[in-house]
């Protein structure tokens, strides 16, 4: 039988937006895209999308503020990369998954963990919903034990795309992306955990993230959406 830890994994933890900021991109950056249903699904949560599976480890109980504030660099942020230079959404999307599924609590305070997420994100903060991905991090209790059970985990990503609904929306109106440059992209992928005296597992992974790629500037991320829309 497999030896269970706490762990610290997307799918199950943490996944909302804020109210506000929901209003706000849905306001801002699909406005013009509002009369199509799919769209308002996607970004709304209200659609026809699914949570990736949870087979493997305990889901985390409990959640910093949605308010907390990003923490400053001054640091460093441990093992988290910094965010590469892409131009590319989907290229983007898939790195940035990689980022949120991997971590490393041997040598990586959540702190840390933090600030290296922030750097990934957009400095437009209109479109920045810092909250749906700083959510993604248990509280500092949890990450301590965490740590305790030197805990971490790495990551494949299998692909990345965007969903039918998004490309619906784009199609029916190309010219709506040129407020924000904001593109919806669904990665799915695989992270395998480790910690103390051989414990380990691996689970299937999928997340849906807004991304900005404004023309002639690297991507940024902007928001993960409440729930996995393929």
């Amino acid at each position: 039988m497999r030896k269970r830890s706490p762990s610290f994994t997307l799918s199950s933890y943490g996944a909302g937006w804020s109210a506000n900021r929901r209003i706000t991109i849905v306001a801002s950056v699909i406005a013009v895209l509002l009369a199509v249903a799919g769209v308002v699904a996607l970004l709304t949560g209200s659609g026809n999308g699914h949570q990736a599976p949870d087979t493997s480890t305990p889901a985390p109980t409990g959640s910093p503020s949605s308010s907390e504030a990003a923490p400053k660099p001054s640091p460093g942020s441990g093992s988290v990369p910094r965010p590469p230079q892409i131009a590319e959404p989907v290229a983007y999307a898939k790195a940035a998954a990689q980022m949120l599924w991997s971590y490393d609590t041997r040598d990586t305070s959540r702190d840390q963990q933090l600030a290296g997420m922030r750097a990934w994100m957009t400095t437009e903060t209109k479109y920045a919903d810092w909250a749906s991905v700083s959510g993604q991090l248990p509280d500092p209790v949890l990450w301590s034990r965490m740590a305790d059970q030197d805990q971490h985990a790495t990551a494949h990503v299998t692909e990345g795309h965007y969903p039918g609904a998004f490309k619906q929306a784009l199609a029916e109106d190309p010219s709506a992306i040129t407020e924000a440059y904001i593109y919806v992209v669904t990665v799915n992928g695989k992270q395998t955990l480790s910690w103390k005296r051989g414990g380990g597992g691996a689970e299937e992974r999928a997340v849906t993230l807004a991304v900005q790629c404004r023309p002639s500037h690297d991507c940024t991320l902007a928001a993960i959406a409440p729930s996995v829309t393929q």
